[in-house]
């Protein structure tokens, strides 16, 4: 049994956040919990640092900061409050802390993330943003200063789990020589997947947030019912295991039962399969290569009774289809693509753009920003700078069919 491990949580009032602290506290004996992070929830993340106690609690928003530190200092909490983007990357690389759950939704999560890979931390990453964004600059930042990386989204934790015990890209190992011969990615489909296209043009954030199988927070629900998040989780693979674009196919899988597949040449597929529930990969991620009790019901294969199995619509949900154009162009394009869905995705829930108009602000922003190559991260933000930019602009414009 490994010793205490102590944790920084970079989104802990997320779903993920919050998931992975319910694993931390059936296991108290071996993690402790050094800093607490979020958006601009004072009032969850104080309750957060009553329960756990952490050295340090951080938040974006100066106004919810102020709040939490009153209330920390009335209470005698023994709890530092800090703010902004620095105060994030510094809790993501404090020398006591041993694994870093990042959680942060978006583009938001790259900096403390990489800071985390940079102090060689052990990474449980729920951001696949950060792979979208920056797959070269972050992967090699993670080579270089002899980090972790382990993945928690559900489907990139089962390929993992079903991949060779050896095989490691950092390595330089390919699927091919390890006699993996495709990754199957699963998806549920989303709340969407039987709509017509005609039923899709009437769709509002409420029914869009409403996922069948899974809780989770409001810009990812989104993006799951578009498919988008299947077309960013497939770039993610294509980083997290040195698996080119055509080794990587999406099925979609209603259950959500079956989390991924991979397939060898000798004909055999692994799966790895559970009820739909983040603590499972979250627990894994955090005792691994041990494993823990997650708190999660175990798999009634009686009552599943019937898998079933179907190939993605990109008429319906070009989102998908857009991924992985962005991924085969490389550069600056998975970035462009990510910025442009986070302002697109915004823009719905406000109501100020319609369901099917994501995926076309997001093609003309591809089509209209040139790409350039990736070295440093600065490239990264400069390309997503000019896709929100461009993206709001044509939000606002009256040639755009919203």
């Amino acid at each position: 049994m490994m010793g205490v491990r102590y944790l920084t949580i970079l989104g802990s009032t997320g779903s993920i956040g919050t998931s992975t602290l319910d694993v931390v506290a059936r296991h108290s004996e071996r993690y402790r919990v050094q800093a607490l992070t979020a958006q601009s929830r004072d009032d969850v993340l104080f309750d957060q640092c009553v329960r756990f106690s952490p050295r340090y609690a951080v938040l974006m928003d100066d106004a919810a900061a102020a709040r939490l530190e009153q209330r920390i200092a009335e209470t005698g909490l023994d709890v530092e409050v800090l703010c902004g983007i620095e105060a994030l990357e510094q809790v993501a690389s404090l020398p006591e802390v041993d694994t870093v759950m990042a959680a942060i939704v978006g583009a938001a999560g790259l900096r403390p993330t990489l800071a985390a890979a940079r102090a060689g931390k052990k990474i449980l990453l729920a951001n696949k943003e950060v792979l979208v964004m920056s797959g070269r600059v972050f992967m090699d930042a993670v080579q270089k200063n002899g980090a972790t990386l382990l993945p928690i989204d559900s489907e990139h934790n089962a390929i993992f789990q079903a991949l060779p015990h050896d095989y490691s890209c950092y390595r330089g190992n390919s699927l091919a020589a390890s006699g993996v011969s495709k990754i199957l990615l699963t998806a549920s489909g989303g709340p969407f997947f039987n709509s017509t296209l005609s039923a899709l043009r009437h769709v509002t954030p409420e029914q869009a947030c409403a996922h069948p199988n899974w809780a989770m927070g409001r810009k990812i629900s989104v993006d799951s019912a578009t498919m988008i998040n299947k077309g960013l989780e497939v770039i993610e693979a294509y980083w997290l295991f040195n698996a080119p674009a055509e080794a990587i196919q999406v099925v979609v899988h209603p259950q959500s039962i079956i989390h991924s597949l991979v397939q060898y040449v000798d004909g055999s597929v692994l799966a790895q399969l559970g009820n739909p529930d983040m603590r499972t990969p979250i627990a894994y991620g955090l005792a691994y290569p041990e494993r823990i009790e997650a708190g999660v019901e175990p798999l009634d294969l009686f009552k599943v009774a019937t898998f079933n199995f179907i190939a993605p619509d990109l008429v319906r949900f070009p989102g998908l289809g857009l991924a992985y154009q962005a991924l085969r162009t490389g550069g600056t394009s998975p970035a462009v693509l990510n910025a442009a869905n986070e302002v697109a995705v915004f823009a719905f829930l406000e109501k100020r753009i319609s369901f099917l108009a994501i995926p076309r602000l997001i093609e003309q922003v591809l089509a209209n920003l040139p790409v350039s190559e990736v070295d440093v991260l600065e490239d990264v933000l400069a390309a997503d700078a000019a896709a929100r930019m461009m993206a709001n602009e044509l939000i606002q414009s009256a040639s755009f069919v919203s």
